[in-house]
């Protein structure tokens, strides 16, 4: 009965449980923040990415035209 009643009393002294649980929290924060700021900058970041591309394919283009003369 004795070894029964230390196990339980080492439970309550234990913490490795505790410091799991206070990493998930914090990784659901940082999952939380990281999701805020793709849905917030993904319209900019969309509008900068086009216009990237339009501006290699015209720039390409042009090149390639040059290149013809």
């Amino acid at each position: 009965m004795k070894t029964v009643l230390s196990r339980i009393a080492c439970l309550g002294r234990d913490r490795r449980g505790v410091a799991a649980a206070e990493y998930a929290i914090m990784a659901v924060g940082i999952v939380i923040v990281v999701g805020a700021a793709v849905v917030t900058l993904a319209d900019p970041n969309n509008s900068a990415f086009v216009r990237l591309g339009t501006t290699m394919a015209s720039t390409q283009t042009d090149m390639i035209n040059n290149l013809s003369r």
